[in-house]
């Protein structure tokens, strides 16, 4: 066995998001859990290397599966962003939300829940035909998120 060890990935910060969304359309139980689809309106990304508007259109389509001490989203958001100079790029973001019943209620009824009591984690990947940005197509990103009444916020990190 090799006596050395790989390097630890090192996290840096892209961009922060804050995403606004309709109400959710409740599909009720399918074949894979309970369906929930949530509208995206619109929104902001902020970062050092770049930023722009979430552009309405897109969707998070939850699949959401309940056990005696948890909620678990599995969240499948598809949306375009448009970067400050135009460029337009496609995301498709997966991850979990992990969080008690009471909070999901919480969520639910439009109040604000501290992100340090629930899990929320995804996998952001980019996709752009912009030479300026060919660089995003090579990033592999997680991400840390919080729900607010209104909107979902989330910090995107590149792992380097």
């Amino acid at each position: 066995m090799s006596a050395h060890t790989p390097s630890p990935p090192r996290l840096v910060l892209l961009y922060r998001a804050e995403i606004e969304v309709a109400p959710p359309q409740l599909l009720g139980k399918t074949p894979v859990g309970e369906r929930r689809i949530y509208p995206i309106l619109g929104g902001r990304f902020d970062g050092e290397r770049i930023s722009g508007r979430i552009l309405p259109g897109g969707a998070d389509w939850q699949v959401v599966r309940e056990t005696t001490d948890h909620v678990e989203m599995r969240v499948e958001a598809r949306f375009t962003m448009e970067t400050h100079d135009g460029a337009l790029i496609y995301v498709q973001n997966q991850g979990i939300r992990r969080a008690t019943p009471e909070q999901v209620a919480r969520m639910m009824g439009g109040e604000a829940v501290d992100p340090a009591d629930y899990f929320f984690c995804m996998t952001p990947r980019f996709e752009t035909g912009d030479a300026r940005y060919d660089w995003l197509n090579g990033v592999i990103a997680v991400a840390s998120g919080m729900r607010s009444p209104a909107s979902v916020v989330y910090d995107v990190y590149a792992v380097e």
